[in-house]
């Protein structure tokens, strides 16, 4: 590839995120400007169907809007969003037990709480970028308290403080879900960014999540990441300890591959690239494209009734992971994959008559949901991956090593 190539890919992801992605969202129903936060359930047009509030979304659309700010300058409309979903979530978001909410109504009482940290992790991400936008301590210090909490819960759940009958009976058969060190080694990669001073620190649980990934859930032998393992990794001979879900792994990988750019951890690094080569294989639909959302690992049938379904998120995570493997690597088959990717989402999640895109296809790539936005859909995976997809691109395209990723 030459630098004008990366050049005409870095321009046209700037310009869909600042001419497409951003302008939907903000001139959409999105901003609550009456009760604060934010509505993400919106149809195709931008207008909210359900006024609930989603949790998680409340950190995701802050963190969105503050690192607008924290890259491309400060702008008062993106200000002002970043300002109502903060005022929101301090005013509404945890309950007294220190723990998210999950949904919300619109004007900010509980609806629901989750067992998992997911609403958490994205405060934490949202108050640490917030944070560093703003320059409010404050908001930094409530991240590291919420991050503190998530960790503690991670290593004993006895000291979570929001009692509730466990999913299953450990006592029957114990489960661990890869997601939740996934997140957490997002949270102190974010963390470590916006909080240099303990670098060190959040250094040292990032690599203790990326071990447990490594050695717990990613099965060499079987070429995938497992969504769901027992105890110490072992395999669990049922749908749920047989899905594989390439998006997340996808995910994961570069993660990891950030934190083996950061560390210098070659062998983490040659593992990451691993996870990306077979989630590949395992997601791409060969009949039509795409990435399918879960398969099973022995292929017996998938109990998710979406299991063949291509999602938007899915698409997003495999551009960035392959984009950073190419320009890790240099290895052209990666770059293949990323316009692989790239061109089958473009061409079929794109909505080229009212901006942004869909989230969800059927297995032939048609339109099967047509609302812009939902309680899990909304702008955060969009705006990230052209944000990251960007920064990449500027690094190739300036012959400079990538770092930094959001």
């Amino acid at each position: 590839m030459d630098k004008q190539t990366f050049a005409s890919f870095r321009r046209f992801y700037h310009d869909q995120l600042l001419q497409d992605s951003i302008p939907f969202w903000m001139n959409s129903d999105l901003l609550d400007r009456e009760y604060g936060g934010y509505i993400t359930s919106l149809d195709r047009e931008g207008k909210a169907y359900n006024t609930d509030k989603s949790g998680w979304f409340q950190g995701r659309c802050l963190w969105t809007f503050s690192r607008l700010c924290n890259l491309y300058g400060k702008r008062p409309e993106w200000v002002e969003a970043a300002e109502l979903g903060k005022k929101f979530m301090d005013k509404y978001i945890a309950d007294t037990d220190g723990r998210m909410y999950f949904t919300l109504t619109r004007e900010g009482k509980p609806l629901r709480k989750r067992r998992y940290t997911f609403t958490e992790s994205f405060y934490v991400l949202s108050m640490a970028e917030y944070s560093v936008m703003s320059g409010d301590k404050e908001a930094l210090k409530k991240a590291e308290e919420c991050f503190e909490m998530m960790l503690s819960i991670f290593r004993d759940p006895s000291t979570d403080p929001y009692k509730i009958t466990p999913k299953s009976y450990s006592s029957t058969r114990q489960e661990r879900a890869v997601a939740v060190p996934m997140v957490l080694i997002s949270s102190a990669q974010a963390l470590r960014r916006c909080d240099p001073g303990k670098a060190e620190y959040y250094t040292k649980i990032a690599d203790e999540m990326a071990d447990i990934i490594i050695n717990v859930h990613f099965k060499p032998e079987l070429g995938c990441v497992l969504e769901t393992v027992g105890p110490n990794g072992e395999f669990i001979d049922n749908p749920a300890g047989r899905t594989i879900n390439p998006g997340h792994s996808m995910e994961n990988s570069w993660f990891l591959m950030n934190q083996a750019i950061y560390t210098g951890n070659k062998e983490l690094l040659k593992n990451a690239l691993s996870i990306l080569d077979h989630s590949l294989e395992w997601g791409w639909d060969k009949e039509y494209g795409g990435f399918i959302y879960f398969t099973d690992v022995k292929g017996r049938p998938c109990e998710q009734l979406e299991h063949d379904m291509k999602l938007w998120w899915v698409h997003n995570e495999a551009c960035i992971a392959t984009l950073l493997a190419y320009s890790i690597t240099g290895d052209e088959k990666y770059w293949k994959w990323f316009e692989k990717a790239h061109f089958y989402a473009f061409g079929h999640f794109a909505d080229k008559e009212y901006g942004e895109w869909f989230g969800y296809l059927h297995k032939d790539g048609t339109v099967s949901h047509t609302q812009k936005g939902s309680m899990w859909k909304g702008p955060f995976h969009q705006p990230r991956f052209l944000m990251n997809c960007e920064h990449i691109l500027a690094c190739l395209e300036e012959g400079r090593p990538v770092e930094g990723l959001l």
